[in-house]
């Protein structure tokens, strides 16, 4: 009789992988990293083990924004006192952090747990074209024919 495969902590090999997101939709991008840092684009996908790799995304300057996002999309936050509602659009908050864009958009893509939490720290993301993990040779990923 075949039993289910559970992958083990020990088991896992991971990957680095560069993703260039120089005019692809910010959503496009995330959904795809957001897929490899879980790890389900593995055959030993585990739910409740963290068997994904890690992601480099580098220019996320150039990551597009479509339709009317960059006027309409608005992230808030609160800090809790009154009067304390920061909201600012995505085109803001491109101009001023676009890691931060990228950031919030894969966050929101991971389990809401402490497992996500451990894939989220798996993810870099840089402005321009240069990072500082070349030592870990990663594999460049082009997911303009994925999308």
């Amino acid at each position: 009789m075949r039993t289910t495969y559970m992958a083990k902590a020990n088991e896992i090999d991971r990957k680095w992988f560069v993703i260039d997101a120089t005019d692809i939709p910010l959503g496009r991008v995330s959904t795809q990293v957001a897929t490899i840092l879980r790890g389900k684009n593995k055959p030993t996908f585990t739910p409740h083990v963290d068997t994904g790799d890690y992601v480099i995304v580098i220019n996320a300057d150039k990551i597009k924004l479509t339709g009317k996002k960059a006027t309409d999309k608005i992230y808030s936050r609160h800090s809790g006192y009154p009067g304390g509602l920061k909201q600012i659009t995505a085109g803001e908050l491109r101009a001023k952090n676009s890691r931060k864009l990228v950031e919030l958009s894969v966050k929101g893509m991971l389990p809401k747990n402490s497992l996500g939490a451990r894939q989220f720290t798996k993810l870099h993301v840089y402005g321009e074209a240069i990072h500082p993990h070349e030592a870990q040779q990663p594999e460049v990923l082009d997911i303009t024919n994925l999308i």
